[in-house]
């Protein structure tokens, strides 16, 4: 049974900092793509980073280049997400997705395979 686990939302000030974490079962992690999507109320779901299954390639969204992080851990296959800098706008549910896509990181949610149950993030002005 594939799990994908994630955890460390909250609520936090413009400005401030969190980091998400995403723990994997039931799959090979070193076979997947892995990214965090992020989901606005009335919004539809949207592409936030991903790194590749090597680790060496990564892609984020225009809107969080330079303030956040996405980063994979093989030993305790899970894969992170800091969040520096944010911003009201950054507001939404995080998911953690694996995809198997072999071309390149994808970014759209119908190319993942898995995803978790989602995390709450909420940025106060």
């Amino acid at each position: 049974q594939v799990q994908l686990i994630e955890s460390g939302g909250g609520l936090v000030q413009a400005g401030g900092s969190l980091r998400l974490s995403c723990v994997a079962s039931g799959i090979t992690f070193s076979e997947y793509d892995m990214a965090w999507f992020r989901q606005a109320p009335g919004k539809d779901r949207q592409f936030v980073a991903g790194i590749s299954r090597s680790g060496f390639s990564t892609s984020y969204t225009d809107s969080v280049k330079g303030r956040f992080t996405i980063s994979r851990d093989y030993a305790k296959n899970t894969v992170y997400l800091r969040m520096n800098s944010l911003k009201p706008e950054d507001t939404a549910v995080y998911y953690c997705a694996a995809s198997r896509n072999q071309a390149r990181i994808a970014i759209r949610p119908h190319e993942y395979d898995y995803w978790g149950q989602g995390t709450q993030v909420t940025v106060s002005s």
